[in-house]
């Protein structure tokens, strides 16, 4: 139950994050947080992560389509004997569903979080990016510990 859960709260805060910006800002209006640090900046994207493959509407709302499907079978197809997977799977699920949605609804993804030395994201892309990162350090950590087990059985 739980990654849904997590897919759920994502989305809600993605999308709700999302309005609040769409109806303060106009697009490219900036206004610093945190002066050089923190900034929000209403940035449409019609690409993916880094702005790359702009104007691809379509293959993107496909493959965002296929990872979310993906995220879905993965939770459904076979019971996790870890925590983080399913953590992960909810985070990356939530993060595809949510900027799929803007992509149906604008052809864009609204972006807002300007930290000056990255591309500006959203909450979809940071839900993406913990629960890839969380994926990875979980799959590492069980492979860790597995050899350790097998290498103490000799």
């Amino acid at each position: 139950m739980l990654p849904w859960l997590i897919a759920a709260l994502i989305v809600t805060v993605d999308q709700l994050s999302k309005w609040a910006i769409r109806t303060t800002f106009l697009p490219q209006q900036s206004l610093p947080i945190l002066p050089g640090i923190v900034h929000l900046t209403y940035a449409r994207n019609t690409g993916a992560a880094f702005s790359l493959f702009q104007g691809h509407v379509i293959p993107l709302v496909l493959i965002s389509v296929v990872v979310a499907g993906w995220m879905v079978w993965e939770l459904l197809r076979r019971p996790h004997t870890n925590r983080h997977t399913p953590v992960a799977l909810g985070l990356i699920l939530g993060g595809a569903v949510g900027n799929l949605i803007d992509r149906l609804r604008f052809g864009y993804v609204e972006d807002f979080i300007d930290v000056r030395v990255w591309p500006v994201f959203n909450v979809a892309d940071s839900a993406i990016t913990i629960g890839v990162i969380w994926l990875i350090w979980g799959t590492l950590k069980n492979q860790r510990n597995r050899g350790h087990k097998h290498f103490a059985q000799f």
